[in-house]
């Protein structure tokens, strides 16, 4: 693996000491807080029932005297309801990949823009990005927030940026080989499928210069970086973000890959039980609430993400002093419930790359029979271990079984599949099939 340098965009910011950034977000949350209530009347309306009134918030140690904002929110006030400046300052609108009803949108004013690029660069530096960098942008282009961020900031920090978007993986590889692009930025579901596809394409790693990659829009583990950076002898870097606060570069991962830092001077994290919505001590997992503290357009003030994931405040080697998020260990809305054991899909990928023989591609398929939840977990073989005798075929298939009842604790069919049958996504996967007729989350 290639060695990673410790590049930092803005040291004066990202290595600002403790209480000089807290009394920036004082400010910061004190201004917006006075410009939602006088211009936004959800947020007036739901301040008033709280009996919070602007003044009352002298600091961030305030900020849980605020109601929280969530994606219903965005639904009821689609499109404009919750712009706080007039719809002539908003200079872009981006929007959420939802596959049903209206999309969710958030508005942008050139201010807006300016922030958002801001952390991108920020998160691409991190990686290791500079002006001498090749960067392959295979995120969608369009509403998602993906392609056009990290082409921003891919911009800002003065690299030569190949718009690829997603999708025709013979081209998306020709492109990266024959221009040597030396970072690429997709789902690291995705990247994953790259990877497998170089060797099929006759392609040998060693011909590519690629020497990190920023990947995200979904949850992943570190076995899942382990495999990218072995497919590509790459440094794998995870970036976070949502339409709602702003798009990917709320949080990155710097060279010590022990968490993602957030921007905090713009976006200030809390965790809260998802249950009760109680705030929680940094160190313990819950959910994770967002507020944008620099954001005109379209502000979020405690945005529920429904993302569950710990803060660490301990001091990272890096020298940066924001707050570091976890990996997202899972969702409160997409969490699976199997005869009441919480299920995420990441405890069964962590799971299965962990086992040999066996390729980073799973279905969940969940069904309800005779009252009782079946979990099916559906794992695809390589190629290897597909030709191999049905007796090891057998003992790969007795250890999945008894490694995910172990570690998730529920007991799970586990149906061994032969290589390429699960479908490939080039965008976010879709990992989990649920025919119980439940709600849809």
């Amino acid at each position: 693996m290639k060695i990673s340098e410790n590049k930092i965009y803005d040291p004066a910011i990202e290595c600002m000491d403790r209480e000089s950034l807290r009394a920036l977000q004082s400010e910061r949350l004190r201004a917006t807080v006075a410009h939602v209530y006088a211009n936004v009347p959800v947020y007036r309306q739901r301040m008033d029932e709280a009996g919070v009134k602007p003044e009352d918030i002298r600091g961030i140690e305030d900020i849980s005297k605020l109601p929280f904002t969530n994606k219903t929110d965005l639904r009821d006030q689609f499109p404009f309801g919750l712009l706080a400046v007039p719809q002539s300052e908003i200079v872009r609108i981006q929007g959420s990949s939802g596959t049903t009803g209206k999309p969710i949108v958030s508005g942008y004013t050139e201010n807006d823009v300016e922030v958002w690029t801001e952390m991108v660069a920020r998160s691409l530096t991190s990686a290791g990005a500079g002006k001498e960098d090749i960067i392959q942008v295979t995120y969608g282009y369009g509403l998602f927030t993906g392609g056009l961020g990290a082409h921003q900031g891919a911009s800002r920090v003065g690299a030569m940026v190949i718009p690829m978007s997603s999708g025709n993986t013979q081209r998306q590889l020709m492109m990266m080989h024959d221009l040597g692009s030396t970072m690429l930025c997709c789902t690291p579901s995705y990247a994953i499928f790259l990877g497998e596809s170089l060797r099929e394409m006759g392609y040998d790693p060693k011909e590519f210069r690629l020497k990190s990659g920023c990947f995200g829009a979904e949850p992943w583990t570190e076995e899942m970086r382990e495999k990218l950076e072995e497919l590509f002898d790459i440094n794998a870097y995870n970036i976070y973000g949502l339409t709602e606060i702003a798009g990917p570069g709320v949080a990155f991962e710097c060279p010590a890959k022990n968490g993602m830092h957030i921007n905090e001077d713009h976006v200030y994290a809390e965790i809260v039980d998802p249950a009760t919505g109680e705030p929680l001590p940094y160190g313990e997992s819950g959910e994770l609430v967002l507020t944008t503290i620099s954001k005109t357009g379209m502000p979020m003030l405690r945005y529920r993400t429904h993302d569950i994931c710990v803060l660490d405040e301990t001091p990272c080697s890096c020298g940066r002093t924001h707050v570091r998020m976890s990996r997202i260990t899972g969702r409160t809305d997409d969490m699976l419930i199997i005869r009441g054991v919480n299920v995420f899909p990441s405890q069964i990928e962590s799971v299965l790359l962990q086992i040999p023989g066996v390729a980073p591609h799973y279905m969940l398929v969940v069904d309800r029979i005779n009252s009782t939840d079946r979990l099916e977990v559906q794992v695809e073989l390589t190629d290897e271990m597909f030709s191999d005798t049905v007796a090891d075929i057998q003992k790969i298939k007795n250890r999945i079984t008894e490694q995910i009842k172990s570690v998730v604790g529920v007991a799970a069919i586990v149906k061994l599949v032969p290589p390429k049958s699960i479908p490939r996504s080039e965008g976010k996967s879709k990992r989990i099939i649920d025919n119980r007729g439940l709600t849809s989350k």
